[in-house]
């Protein structure tokens, strides 16, 4: 214990007296990237959007963090097949923007693939943006070693004005843990078009907080969509949020919960069903509430268990203008992609 205690300290004191020797700090940068041979293209009367989170390109792969096996690290191959999959299914159903959670663009569990890249070259999509989310030179826990991986916005035209918005840490965790933990954020992009510009916004909030961290980004989240809307600014706003909407039957004890570390278990996210409600009562859901809560297995987007199925939601598009009435699907076929299923819709200019 003693030994412990010292590597512990001694750890803390190089962390403190080196400012970031792991290069874990992230400010507001945000990356921008263009597709290899981008193409012109004009604007519709109504765009097709999608979000989704890919699991960094991880398939239905069993890792670690999901307590159903102890994978780390992929091969190559692995990768490129698994974002080769992503990339079909992208170009099936062809969106004109996409928001992205959980993209790597140089990790070592990816074969340091820059994903964001791949994808504009592999789709439809001309431009992206992206900010950080979990980043290191390097981790030294679980073989896990560097890590580049956020949020991104791809694009079939040009973004201007992109922006990271930072979000609160888990406060609860130890000074070694926070160090090297994901620092989430809002990415917040601009779409000039020919009848102005539309706000875009992707977030992906935390998932393991038992403290009150995830409310306070969900307000802060929410707080940002409520600055653009009361100056008459449209936007879509998408993402992973960790929380499950209002009027969901099922809130905890989920069959994918076999985590016996709790800090990978499943959310009990009974309390949490709150924090979503201002969303749809202020804004436009491309999966209306009442369409949810008559069937809440037809909307769910998420699991760990690959040899179950969809077992909560916790991905959404909102608006503050127009989808177009019906178009919202959430894709439910393509569990092999991802552990999260896309969300689809209209959005009329």
């Amino acid at each position: 214990m003693r030994v412990l205690r010292f590597i512990s300290i001694l750890f803390n004191s190089l962390i403190l007296f080196s400012c970031d020797p792991f290069g874990t700090k992230i400010g507001d940068e945000v990356s921008c990237f263009e597709a290899a041979e981008p193409e012109e293209v004009s604007y519709p009367d109504t765009l097709k959007v999608m979000t989704w989170n890919v699991k960094f390109g991880g398939g239905r792969i069993d890792f670690f963090f999901d307590c159903h096996g102890d994978r780390v690290i992929m091969e190559k191959e692995e990768v490129e097949q698994n974002m080769n999959l992503l990339a079909e299914k992208i170009r099936e159903v062809n969106p004109d923007i996409l928001f992205l959670q959980e993209v790597d663009i140089n990790s070592k569990r990816s074969t340091f693939m820059n994903q964001v890249q791949f994808l504009l070259d592999h789709t439809a999509l001309n431009h992206g943006v992206y900010a950080s989310q979990w980043k290191a030179k390097h981790i030294p826990s679980d073989g896990i070693g560097k890590m580049d991986s956020g949020n991104a916005i791809l694009c079939k035209w040009q973004l201007t004005g992109a922006k990271r918005i930072a979000l609160p840490l888990i406060s609860e965790q130890n000074f070694i843990v926070r160090y090297f933990y994901l620092k989430r954020n809002l990415l917040h992009a601009n779409l000039k078009h020919s009848d102005g510009e539309l706000n875009l916004l992707n977030t992906h909030a935390s998932a393991y907080a038992k403290d009150n961290t995830k409310k306070q980004q969900l307000e802060i989240i929410k707080h940002y969509a409520d600055s653009l809307n009361s100056q008459g600014l449209p936007f879509i706003l998408a993402g992973d949020f960790n929380a499950l909407p209002p009027n969901t039957k099922q809130t905890q004890n989920f069959d994918d919960s076999v985590c016996e570390n709790a800090d990978y278990d499943a959310d009990n996210y009974s309390a949490e069903m709150d924090w979503m409600s201002p969303y749809y009562e202020n804004y436009e859901s491309a999966i209306c509430l009442g369409e949810y809560s008559n069937d809440n297995l037809k909307y769910f987007t998420h699991t760990t268990d690959k040899n179950g199925f969809w077992n909560r939601k916790t991905d959404y598009l909102f608006t503050n203008k127009n989808f177009v009435s019906g178009s919202g699907v959430t894709i439910q076929d393509w569990m092999e992609a991802s552990d999260h299923a896309p969300i689809i819709a209209n959005y009329e200019l």
